[in-house]
């Protein structure tokens, strides 16, 4: 209650980008030091009990995770997992570094408790970033990779394979997990890797790609739209099957504004093209979770990501079929309160109200 009586209305005051960048900033203050890390986890961890969790042969304390966009440079997995995440994704990160779109790029419509963002896949580049976790401190919790192809319009067809190729063989060097994010629909050439011919050259090429670590065979995930109909997630997944994908993660941000019902027409054109996130994907992140169990007979883990915003939305994508759930969006409405009580709220679910495996 304190930050949304207290810090929310001043961040709210800020752009939310520069918001954004003070959060960040504070978060890397703190990863970088052992004893502001000390603190955090000791207040933390007393409010709420581990919910642990095995998937893939790595252990999960629980099953909350930050969601790819938030720590795109790799520099918080510290002070992340002293916050109580039990697992986090960095990225997107790709082949080369990127600027990103211009500013202003990150759009807040709080009437609907959601973002629209057009960030443009910002970040230092695949080696720098994996050479900066690796040398970081060790953490306890699973650390993935979410990769994505360069932001650059002249990269296409076996170009942009060979641009998500590298990004692969930098994550494999320290990832738990590597998520291939096909969906960002926030690039330049607002092209993206759904097209079935275009994903199939590119799971042929990075499942051929050496992925052993520590006698440990690293899983690849996929992460899907939150536009696609079934017919197409259909199509996609049966190409991920094939390719031997080891999970999925549901749903990336979508191009879509059909879901906003309480922002007025001016703020939404304000804010123009780019990722909706936040409260309005919930219906189609469960639709999207429900239909990957169902497809996979429920043997492909899946991480549920969109929507969560309130405690409930966590259970709701555990009772859909999400073995993990991520968040980042809600956080901003509600902040770091959030991740107590989304694990409060996931400690709760009983065996006999999830779909059975």
């Amino acid at each position: 209650m304190w930050y949304e009586k207290t810090l929310k209305p001043l961040l709210f005051k800020l752009d939310p980008e520069t918001a954004h960048d003070m959060a960040y900033m504070l978060g890397k203050l703190a990863s970088s030091s052992p004893a502001a890390c000390h603190f955090i986890g000791k207040f933390a961890h007393t409010l709420v009990p581990d919910d642990p969790f095995t998937c893939w042969g790595l252990s999960f304390p629980n099953r909350l995770g930050l969601a790819a966009g938030f720590d795109k440079h790799g520099y918080l997995p510290a002070v992340l997992q002293a916050l109580g995440f039990g697992f986090v994704e960095v990225g997107s990160v790709t082949a080369l570094p990127s600027q990103g779109n211009p500013r202003p790029r990150m759009f807040r419509l709080p009437a609907d408790r959601a973002l629209i963002n057009r960030m443009g896949l910002n970040n230092e580049g695949a080696r720098r970033i994996v050479d900066r976790l690796i040398q970081a401190p060790a953490v306890q919790i699973p650390v993935g990779i979410n990769i994505a192809k360069t932001h650059n319009p002249q990269i296409l067809g076996a170009a942009a394979i060979e641009d998500y190729r590298v990004s692969f063989s930098q994550a494999v060097r320290f990832a738990d997990y590597i998520t291939v994010n096909i969906s960002c629909p926030n690039t330049e050439e607002g092209k993206t890797f759904e097209d079935p011919e275009a994903l199939s050259r590119l799971l042929t090429v990075l499942m051929a790609q050496p992925r052993r670590r520590n006698n440990r065979t690293i899983p690849v995930l996929v992460k899907l739209s939150a536009d696609l109909d079934a017919p197409q997630r259909r199509e996609l997944v049966s190409l991920c099957e094939e390719a031997g994908i080891d999970g999925y993660v549901a749903v990336n941000t979508s191009g879509l504004r059909k879901s906003l019902v309480h922002s007025s027409d001016a703020e939404i054109a304000r804010a123009g093209r780019g990722g909706l996130s936040g409260a309005p994907l919930l219906q189609r992140s469960l639709d999207t979770i429900s239909d990957l169990h169902s497809l996979t007979g429920g043997r492909k883990p899946i991480i549920g990501v969109g929507g969560i915003v309130e405690p409930s939305s966590a259970v709701e994508m555990r009772q859909a079929g999400a073995s993990l759930v991520q968040v980042y969006s809600g956080l901003v409405y509600k902040g770091p309160g959030l991740v107590k009580q989304l694990r409060e709220s996931l400690g709760t679910i009983r065996a006999e109200s999830l779909p059975i495996h």
